[in-house]
């Protein structure tokens, strides 16, 4: 007799995901290509079909494959193809690795880890398309004791005040700090308001012993670091 194919699970692709399946365990880190890592993510909110054509739109509006792990929910619904389930799909991804980068940096002194820091710090912000100022709150061992979102605007007294960010340090026990901010424009290197206020905060600290490490500067591809410039 002729062998029937249960119409119950086979559909048309079924066959493609198989073998992405097979090459995504069987390979190494670079099985996949981009576009077909985010098939492969995409087959969990769409159950049957071919996800290529979203994959490749993703990709497409994005320009990368990081910048699609780093957009939010509602910009990736922006793209056709991605519904509610896919962009969840996605931003899940995005979610587990920035805690997974957290976590390296929780685990260990900060000035100890600085490229866990780094690493982190990247994968939160340099894809983002308007300024998020953040205060790294520091214990006498330097590690990590609050990751705070001060602003989500520029970097001006308007944005973060010194006396209220040495207050909150004061307030919480933490000796030291590190500033970071991004630059949606790429280009990492500081301007006139970030090197001033850097310095506000660096002396409002100085009456209370609490030091500013550094003001880390996130751009798309790099960083920049004040106190390695010399400008703390």
């Amino acid at each position: 007799m002729p062998q029937q194919t249960d119409t119950k699970t086979a559909h048309p692709g079924s066959g493609h995901r198989a073998r992405l399946r097979e090459r995504l365990l069987a390979g190494g880190p670079e099985a996949l290509a981009d576009y077909e890592l985010l098939e492969f993510l995409l087959f969990a909110a769409v159950r049957q079909g071919d996800t290529k054509p979203t994959a490749k739109a993703l990709i497409a509006h994005f320009g990368s494959l990081s910048a699609v792990l780093s957009a939010e929910p509602g910009a990736l619904k922006q793209v056709k193809g991605v519904g509610e389930a896919g962009a969840a799909a996605l931003w899940s991804v995005s979610l587990a690795a920035r805690r997974m980068a957290r976590g390296r940096v929780q685990n260990a002194p900060v000035l100890g880890s600085w490229q866990a820091l780094l690493d982190y710090l990247a994968l939160d912000m340099a894809h983002l398309r308007h300024e998020r100022v953040r205060v790294l709150f520091l214990n006498s061992q330097n590690r990590l004791v609050l990751d705070h979102l001060a602003s989500e605007g520029s970097v001006d007294q308007a944005a973060i005040h010194p006396r209220e960010v040495i207050r909150k340090a004061f307030d919480i026990g933490a000796t030291a700090l590190i500033l970071v901010h991004n630059h949606p424009s790429g280009n990492p290197e500081p301007s006139r308001a970030d090197i001033e206020i850097t310095n506000r905060i660096a002396e409002a600290g100085r009456h209370l012993d609490i030091t500013v490490h550094d003001h880390v500067i996130v751009g798309a591809n790099t960083h920049v670091s004040l106190r390695a410039k010399g400008l703390i």
